[in-house]
């Protein structure tokens, strides 16, 4: 009877000798200062059966930021939202309040699409 080996690893052998995993580098993002951001915010109603909401788009930092930026402007702007797939989404039309937040908090390239 032949043993099964059972790991939780996605790689199964590599005949590289210079491999190297890299898990860590692929969940990092490369974090700019506030002021260099290039941040763009939109509207969106397209697959949301009819529904507004605002994407903030194109911000540089570790998932932990952005999920901390996410909860900071749904608390500004009183409403509901996510964070998904490195973009923030704050429910309704509150661009305005989104620009201004983010202005005011030193996002001085933010755009409002």
């Amino acid at each position: 009877m032949a043993k099964k080996i059972v790991s939780n690893s996605p790689y199964v052998y590599s005949t590289n000798p210079h491999f190297t995993a890299f898990d860590d580098a692929s969940n990092s993002h490369e974090v700019l200062p506030a002021g260099e951001q290039k941040i763009k915010v939109r509207l969106e109603t397209k697959h949301r059966a009819g529904k507004a909401v605002t994407l903030v788009q194109h911000f540089s930092g570790t998932d932990e930021q952005i999920e901390i930026l996410g909860k900071q402007l749904k608390s500004f702007c009183g409403t509901g939202g996510s964070v998904k797939n490195g973009e923030i989404i704050v429910q309704g039309d509150s661009r305005d309040k989104v620009l201004q937040w983010l202005h005011k908090n030193g996002y001085v390239k933010a755009v409002k699409i």
